[in-house]
């Protein structure tokens, strides 16, 4: 008797982390819907621009998937990072590749939506990645209540990627650093300056 051959839920792949202690690991991924690892060339840019911040920083991976961009801060000497992933299938192998690379006491991982944590969020960040599923409008939910909750320290980077297209809700006080531009990805590096009232004496 043919014993029935049990296929995965999902088929698995690989991200590689590309710099600091841990360069070159690869770590196992889910290929689940929605789930898009950010590209090794993307990441490399991204961390260039980020090279003189990333060192001691207090990280947030908003739509976490697959870990990469936030086990990649942690790699090159973030001081934490919270991660925060919905998908139960993608935080479970997130929650082991965190034990395999010895990283659980610099990780956290919140298991659920990115609104609900960061509207009950008491932390305040250096670095946020916002790398949502495409074609959802999430970054239109997300951005405002990292503003309207004050979680951000001053001077805070914030890298976003969106579709090329994607109307995304950008407060005044968050100014553009670096941008960039593919067929079908636009991802820009903004930067986080708190706006302080002078008193009338200040003003003159």
């Amino acid at each position: 008797m043919k014993r029935a051959v049990k296929s995965p839920a999902a088929a698995m792949g690989s991200i590689r982390i590309i710099g600091g202690r841990w360069r070159g690991r690869k770590l196992p991924v889910m290929d689940l819907d929605g789930l898009r690892p950010t590209t090794d060339r993307t990441k490399e840019t991204l961390f260039n621009w980020l090279a003189a911040y990333v060192a001691d920083s207090h990280c947030l991976d908003a739509f976490a998937g697959t870990g990469g961009l936030g086990l990649e801060a942690l790699s090159r000497h973030a001081a934490s990072a919270t991660f925060v992933e919905q998908d139960r299938q993608a935080a479970q192998l997130l929650e082991k590749n965190i034990q395999t690379l010895g990283a659980h006491q610099q990780a956290k991982l919140i298991k659920g939506g990115v609104q609900a944590y960061l509207s009950s969020c008491t932390e305040r960040f250096d670095l946020v990645f916002l790398d949502p599923p495409f074609h959802q409008s999430l970054l239109g939910e997300v951005i405002p209540l990292l503003s309207a909750n004050k979680l951000l320290n001053h001077g805070a980077l914030i890298y976003v990627e969106a579709e090329v297209g994607a109307l995304l809700p950008i407060p005044t006080e968050w100014q553009l650093l670096k941008q960039k531009q593919t067929k079908q990805v636009s991802y820009q590096l903004y930067q986080y300056l708190e706006i302080t009232c002078k008193s009338p004496t200040e003003q003159g």
